[in-house]
């Protein structure tokens, strides 16, 4: 197997090629909308950048599951030492919306532990990546990339900015708002809301409603390495992946 920096650099190029494939698209009069067995969006710009991450990261010999190829047996996947977990385009419905916040997703998962990640998105241009043990990273359009760090606010602070989905705003949620003093709300579409986390732009993100692997995998690879982690809610224990139901619980992402 390749080294790790070298396996994040293909990933990296592979997913500013998906956000052109995304944009593509986006810039269409047509998006192609279907629906899924779920009744959840599928666009033209999904498949177009599940082929392209699958072309770019094929050298890499490393086997895929993806949100668009999620049918691989549990007996066969249980079985991969490093994989790749993708998400072609996270945050579909926002891609619908054209609010621009919406992300590609791609993540480097050892047995059941995810080790790095790389997330782009394409209409900010704003790209963001780990390597294990050498940091988190963030690249807006054509500056300089920067090292981010999660801000290590005490969460008993008052003012703490908590950033929440606008789509899952439930009552559990709503609670531990609450419970929280004077604080602040921070709404990002996307995986971007782990990211906000990521690079002290938000202190905590508390998610008590449906996620599926791919849809965490990449950005909690990216704030483990900027000093944070997504924790299964009520645990200090890390979201694990590659489960047989590749369904997550509710977590909280701090530092």
């Amino acid at each position: 197997m390749m080294e790790y920096n070298a396996l994040i650099g293909i990933a990296k190029e592979a997913s500013e090629a998906a956000g052109r494939a995304i944009l593509e698209v986006y810039h269409s009069e047509d998006f192609g909308v279907e629906s899924k067995s779920d009744n959840s969006p599928l666009t033209a710009a999904d498949k177009a950048a599940h082929k392209v991450i699958l072309e770019l990261l094929e050298p890499t010999g490393l086997p895929v599951l993806s949100e668009e190829g999620k049918s691989i047996d549990y007996k066969d996947r249980v079985e991969w030492d490093h994989f790749w977990m993708i998400d072609p385009l996270d945050g579909t419905k926002e891609f619908i919306k054209r609010n621009g916040e919406f992300t590609v997703n791609i993540a480097l998962v050892r047995n059941t532990e995810v080790i790095a990640g790389v997330v782009y998105a394409p209409v900010l241009d704003w790209l963001y990546w780990s390597v294990p043990g050498r940091g988190a990273y963030k690249r807006e359009k054509d500056s300089t990339a920067v090292p981010i760090l999660v801000s290590r606010r005490n969460l008993n602070d008052a003012g703490i900015k908590v950033v929440a989905s606008r789509s899952h705003l439930n009552e559990e949620t709503q609670a531990y708002i609450d419970s929280l003093k004077n604080a602040e709300l921070v709404s990002m579409g996307s995986s971007l809301k782990i990211l906000l986390v990521a690079e002290g732009s938000a202190d905590v993100y508390p998610r008590f409603a449906p996620t599926m692997e791919w849809d965490t995998a990449a950005a909690h690879g990216v704030i483990k390495e900027a000093g944070g982690n997504v924790f299964q809610n009520g645990s200090d224990a890390e979201l694990t992946y590659n489960k047989e139901k590749l369904l997550n619980p509710h977590f909280l992402v701090r530092c």
